[in-house]
């Protein structure tokens, strides 16, 4: 099984929006084959907790804007450290960089196949690469 045209269609519009919003290291994981209740993973990170807030500020409105998609779940707004919204066919995980490199959640999927994303997106990818690779560790593998 492999992710929807829904479920890519979400995927490209909220990297679009993160991408906009200065997020970096976005990354989309088709996760289908080895979940059940979503198709994708979305990940992107900010380095404040204020950015992190307006990065999903704007994937909220742009979903809903631009394809009526409203999250059945919300979850992390009063830390602001990893906001996670849950669109059913997509799952997108907002989080502070120091969270995304102590939780490595790349490390998780990275069986998982990659789903392209627009060029705006990647080209915010590289701080957890670099982090990676200053930490000695292998490519993909995060501490």
């Amino acid at each position: 099984m492999t992710a929807t045209d829904r479920s890519i269609e979400l995927v490209n519009t909220a990297a679009q929006a993160a991408a906009d919003r200065l997020a970096h290291d976005i990354i989309a994981y088709d996760v289908s084959d080895v979940l059940s209740i979503t198709d994708a993973f979305l990940l992107a990170s900010a380095p404040n907790d204020r950015q992190v807030k307006s990065i999903v500020d704007e994937i909220e409105e742009r979903l809903y804007k631009e394809l009526g998609a409203k999250p059945v779940r919300r979850e992390g707004d009063r830390d602001a450290r990893w906001i996670l919204l849950d669109y059913v066919d997509i799952v997108v995980h907002v989080q502070h960089s120091e969270e995304r490199v102590f939780y490595a959640l790349e490390r998780l999927w990275k069986d998982c196949p990659e789903l392209p994303l627009p060029a705006d997106a990647q080209k915010t990818r590289g701080a957890a690469q670099a982090h990676a690779e200053l930490s000695g560790k292998s490519d993909g593998e995060l501490s």
